[in-house]
């Protein structure tokens, strides 16, 4: 069912998780075939009913990534439609199947429930609904500190930002230029190398609007990227970190033989190693400590939150590639 009135998307929506899960209905954003986000519908479908080892969570805040935009306008995978976009989201658990041991009905929970790495089709139910299903292993705690909407906005990049300096094998006292300082893996690169992984010096590039954000997240150096190129950088570092598709120009600030680290599909240099991101609730408990010591400090785009109803609009800005951080949907039907 369709709603044809999106106004009726913010009247509250009473149905509440229990027995026979799979008679209630839910509002959930879908889409029925590829495209752009026009092609996104607001409806009803079925809550689902948690099985063994999974947890039934209330979504109360979701963040946008750019491959759930991707994973929309193209059949990059195997899909069977209705698809509901989405993988990060914060939220309450209601309902939790068999052999579920740490975690209770009520506890706030958050996490990117797309493992991407696993066997067969990815999950056809993503976040931007009342309820979703999600395997315990990919859940975490959410931080007393952080709001759901903070909360929601880390897993898919932070996954992703640690997974680089993994693969990259990054050492203490190292040096790390970061390609594109103010987007959503970009902002975690920033801070992780400063406070997590210890690098000596952190530059990172950004436009001009977004200089000062990015020292903020506590870059050692920023660079402009339209006022200087990178053969102009003086520097060479031990790690090129290239969030944005460019490490066709970029790796000219690397040293000899140092690692490039491109976190897209296929990298635009074949010098770079592509890093992806491993969904894992245990990544996001190990970064608790940073995170309620504010060593770590979620970075929501300021036009966000954008309202449930407004899921289209809020695709259409990510989009465009202008946003600061991450663009984050909240409040959810309650």
């Amino acid at each position: 069912m369709v709603l044809e009135n999106f106004d009726n998307c913010r009247e509250s929506f009473s149905t509440l998780p229990g027995e026979n899960n799979h008679k209630k209905m839910q509002k959930a954003w879908f889409y029925e075939e590829h495209g752009p986000p026009e092609v996104l519908q607001l409806g009803y479908l079925p809550v689902p009913s948690p099985k063994e080892n999974q947890l039934l969570v209330c979504v109360r805040a979701a963040a946008l990534n750019p491959i759930d935009f991707k994973l929309r306008q193209k059949p990059l995978v195997s899909t069977t439609f209705p698809v509901v976009p989405g993988c990060d989201m914060a939220g309450v658990v209601a309902a939790k199947g068999d052999g579920i041991s740490r975690f209770c009905v009520g506890d706030e929970v958050y996490g990117n429930i797309q493992d991407f790495n696993a066997e067969g089709n990815l999950q056809q139910l993503g976040v931007l609904a009342e309820f979703i299903l999600v395997e315990e292993n990919l859940v975490a705690r959410k931080p007393e500190n952080l709001s759901f909407e903070e909360a929601a906005s880390l897993p898919v990049a932070v996954q992703t930002a640690v997974e680089g300096f993994k693969v990259a094998g990054f050492k203490k006292g190292q040096t790390v230029f970061i390609v594109g300082g103010a987007g959503g893996v970009g902002t975690l690169a920033v801070q992780l190398a400063k406070h997590f992984y210890g690098a000596s010096l952190v530059t990172a590039t950004t436009s001009t609007p977004k200089v000062e954000f990015v020292k903020g997240l506590g870059a050692d150096k920023v660079v402009d990227y339209r006022k200087t190129k990178y053969e102009e950088v003086e520097e060479k570092y031990d790690l090129v970190y290239d969030t944005i598709v460019d490490s066709k120009y970029s790796y000219v600030v690397a040293k000899d033989d140092m690692p490039i680290i491109d976190i897209t599909w296929p990298p635009s240099n074949p010098r770079a190693t592509h890093s992806g991101l491993t969904a894992s609730g245990d990544v996001l408990e190990k970064l608790r400590p940073y995170l309620e010591s504010g060593k770590l400090k979620a970075a929501i785009d300021p036009r966000s939150p954008f309202h449930f109803c407004d899921a289209i609009n809020a695709f259409r800005y990510l989009e465009t590639g202008r946003a600061r951080g991450k663009v984050v949907i909240s409040p959810f039907p309650s």
